[in-house]
């Protein structure tokens, strides 16, 4: 797989199947949650979007793309945790603010009508509407523009396409395409040479797993057959990104680990979390890649290299805690409205 620089990357007692400490994943995965949480409600203004959004030359991915990862990881955290918690009710504080941010939907109106043809605006909006949020002018223009030939046939890597399904499920439309051809098309779905597995192909396997079960939600989506692939191969491609200071993408297959149905994989997450919690920085925040920095200062890293990681640490570590607590194969379905999906020729 990709590789980043390995100073100081665990030694081999701390991989997974080796030298693992029953119960020690519950032992940390409080504490990581609390951090992660608090770092990102420390920052929230640097997911603000700024004045000049919908000007065609500001950077998505440097704006709105933080943004909406907000919202989407948020609402699941939001979901996952028990009402009346402090990580609860933080994880609902910051949906807010990103739900204020896009002006409670009519932003992405104005994005919608300026940008048609892209799926963007529709897949943001979709992170709110599965938590109830709503626009009924985006949803107005929206219906029209995702019936057409164009939406059912724009050209892209299968699990983007399966992402696209999943939004329009959150919306409660009719689906563009049906979620099992899709996923037969992607890496994961093709059940893989696993020694294949390398950085592109290890986040599209995640983001295959996020939108094939709702962001964790509905984890009796993922199919026997994926379900028993990645039971057996996700301790190694850990081992690896523990190797390697893969960082983010060590958080999203631990994400991956805990979305699946039936008992948690406990093994695994007794092994990795405690790596990754001596990772995560006193303040809260993980680092993408690399070793981590001991700098005590309040921002040792830059927002950018810092941000996502710590997003989905938080992520991985609400949907742990749930598997842990032995209701991971029941799924959530408060708040959704789920799409019919139909074949298109």
């Amino acid at each position: 797989m990709t590789t980043t620089a390995t100073q100081d990357r665990p030694g081999p007692e701390s991989r997974p199947g080796q030298g693992r400490t029953p119960g020690a994943a519950l032992a940390v995965l409080p504490g990581v949650l609390r951090a992660a949480l608090g770092w990102t409600d420390a920052h929230r203004t640097r997911f603000a979007l700024p004045d000049d959004v919908l000007d065609p030359r500001t950077q998505v991915n440097g704006t709105l793309k933080p943004l909406g990862e907000l919202a989407q990881l948020g609402s699941t955290i939001r979901r996952t945790t028990a009402p009346g918690t402090p990580e609860h009710d933080l994880a609902g504080d910051l949906v807010a603010y990103a739900w204020e941010q896009v002006h409670e939907g009519a932003l992405l109106l104005e994005l919608l009508r300026a940008e048609p043809f892209a799926a963007y605006p529709y897949e943001i909006y979709a992170a709110f509407a599965g938590y109830g949020l709503r626009h009924e002018g985006f949803e107005a223009l929206a219906r029209p523009l995702t019936a057409t030939r164009a939406w059912a046939h724009t050209e892209q890597h299968a699990n983007r396409q399966l992402g696209l399904v999943n939004s329009e499920r959150r919306v409660g439309v009719v689906t563009h395409t049906d979620a099992g051809g899709v996923l037969s098309r992607t890496w994961l779905g093709g059940l893989s040479e696993p020694w294949m597995f390398e950085g592109p192909s290890g986040y599209a396997l995640t983001h295959t797993v996020f939108h094939l079960t709702d962001w964790g939600r509905m984890p009796d989506r993922v199919p026997e057959k994926i379900d028993g692939y990645l039971r057996t191969w996700l301790p190694a491609w850990a081992d690896g990104c523990l190797e390697s200071g893969q960082w983010d993408l060590t958080g999203e297959l631990l994400a991956v680990a805990a979305s699946l149905p039936g008992p948690a994989p406990v093994e695994l997450l007794d092994a990795v979390w405690p790596v990754l919690a001596d990772v995560q920085h006193p303040t809260g925040c993980v680092p993408e890649t690399g070793a981590p920095v001991q700098d005590p200062a309040p921002d040792p890293y830059p927002f950018i290299d810092c941000y996502h990681s710590t997003l989905v640490t938080a992520f991985a570590a609400a949907l742990s805690l749930r598997s842990l607590h032995g209701n991971g194969g029941r799924g959530e379905t408060g708040g959704d409205v789920p799409g019919r999906e139909r074949r298109t020729a």
